[in-house]
């Protein structure tokens, strides 16, 4: 119409629209498989089942089998019968961010457990994200200091690095965690506890991390008796709260605890889904979703995610599959060691066995050089250990070791710290450059054996 607005777009936008409501109606449920005929969606996609008691049960679609929907709970299953009604959810894959999620705890959804009023949200981030192009990366100079004399020293982590912490159960790794959360250098703490027992989530928000870490810090929490997609659903929330912190311009601290609980709630709905399972039964889709989580963290132009992504190491063997996995993709690993812990050396960190891949790109040459005489002074301990505790090394033969054994309890001094004491980057750089100097001045003496 001339001088007037056109309603053909409007029309065509009309035309696309269906009046009809594709519901479909639940065939078969296996374990927290739900087999559905209908209704129209895609991998990925929400869906709700309307179950006879009358509350309706959120499941998210993993695949399809011929002709039929494949779809598992996000919540409980309780009620749900053969016959039940199933429609799609016409919600996308968003979580609502806003600085008012700073002191809080969520859970895989983004709402509030913790108890207190509703979060006021300004956006609604994609839980998938898009893929970043790797030319957009800044380099990494600057370093993120935690606190922990043996990481920030020995094995300095810069804005941005991506860390795996490894070890089985009972050797710190939560503890250690807790001080790093509490006491780091970065502006925000996001904290995913993906897998937890139900009794470790309280304790780590009340004595590990405490007031003062809670003030600046977001908990998403993902408890192990919630179902599988839930779990792998707060970690895509916990990403996507990093990223909105880092989009206005923050240093984001990102702890993940655990990778391995992650990869094992992948693992239930690969296999719910009909994928071969491989190592361990581990399927495939599990290993194509570590590099999705891992990656998301970096050094971006506005701002920067710095990873610290625990992995639980079955039996101790740190070549099992997700170990080898999760190790290729980040950027240093620091081990934990069950002997250390079971001699009472917190942090249980194996210095020898740890690794920095970006050491060089963030210590200064000083620091560098203090890193590499204080690990030769560990691995030359380590290497004749059986000797001295057998009383046959002869003091003299080796200098080196000599001033090794000598400024032993210097060194594991510097290496234990108290959960609560935090020490500032100067005073970690001074006393590790002191304890170098000693290892090259301290003259050999006579190793006193009984």
């Amino acid at each position: 119409m001339s001088g007037g607005i056109s309603l053909a777009p409007y029309l065509a936008d009309v035309e696309r629209i269906s009046p009809l409501r594709w519901v479909g109606q639940v065939t078969q449920v296996i374990g927290l498989l739900i087999e559905s005929s209908g209704p129209s969606v895609a991998i990925g996609d929400f869906c709700e089942v309307l179950s006879a008691s009358g509350r309706p049960i959120r499941t998210q679609v993993i695949g399809f089998r011929e002709g039929r929907v494949l779809s598992m709970p996000l919540e409980e299953t309780d009620g749900l019968q053969l016959g039940d009604a199933v429609v799609a959810r016409s919600e996308d894959a968003r979580v609502e961010v806003g600085p008012g999620l700073l002191g809080r705890v969520i859970d895989g959804f983004g709402k509030p457990m913790d108890g207190g009023p509703a979060i006021e949200a300004q956006h609604a981030y994609p839980l998938y994200g898009t893929p970043q192009n790797p030319l957009e990366r800044r380099h990494i100079t600057e370093s993120l200091v935690t606190g922990i004399r043996a990481i920030d020293g020995l094995l300095p982590c810069g804005l941005g690095q991506r860390i795996g912490i490894f070890g089985g159960s009972g050797v710190g790794k939560s503890t250690l965690l807790g001080c790093m959360s509490r006491q780091n250098s970065a502006d925000v703490t996001v904290i995913a506890m993906v897998g937890e027992r139900n009794r470790e989530v309280r304790a780590f928000l009340e004595q590990e991390l405490g007031p003062e870490g809670r003030k600046r810090s977001v908990v998403v929490v993902a408890t192990s008796e919630r179902p599988a997609p839930l779990r792998v659903r707060a970690c895509f929330v916990a990403l996507s709260v990093a990223e909105y912190f880092r989009d206005q311009g923050a240093n984001v601290l990102l702890v993940m605890d655990s990778v391995t609980r992650l990869a094992m709630a992948q693992r239930e709905i690969g296999l719910a889904a009909g994928e071969p399972p491989s190592q361990k039964g581990y399927t495939p889709s599990v290993f194509q979703l570590l590099p999705k989580v891992l990656e998301r963290a970096g050094n971006f132009p506005r701002g920067s995610i710095t990873g610290f992504f625990t992995v639980l190491v079955e039996g101790d063997d740190f070549n099992e599959p997700i170990s080898d996995a999760v190790r290729a993709i980040l950027d240093g690993h620091i081990i934990l060691s069950r002997q250390l812990a079971a001699q009472g050396h917190y942090p249980a960190i194996d210095i020898l066995h740890s690794v920095s891949r970006l050491t060089s790109q963030i210590a200064a040459s000083p620091q560098q050089k203090a890193v590499r005489k204080l690990r030769e002074a560990l691995s030359a301990y380590r290497d004749a250990e059986d000797l001295i505790q057998l009383g046959a090394y002869v003091a003299g033969s080796n200098p080196a070791l000599d001033a090794s054994i000598q400024l032993r309890p210097e060194l594991l001094d510097f290496l234990r710290q108290d959960q609560n004491s935090l020490c500032k980057l100067d005073e970690t750089l001074g006393r590790m450059q002191k304890l170098a100097a000693q290892l090259e001045t301290v003259p050999a003496r006579a190793l006193r054996t009984k």
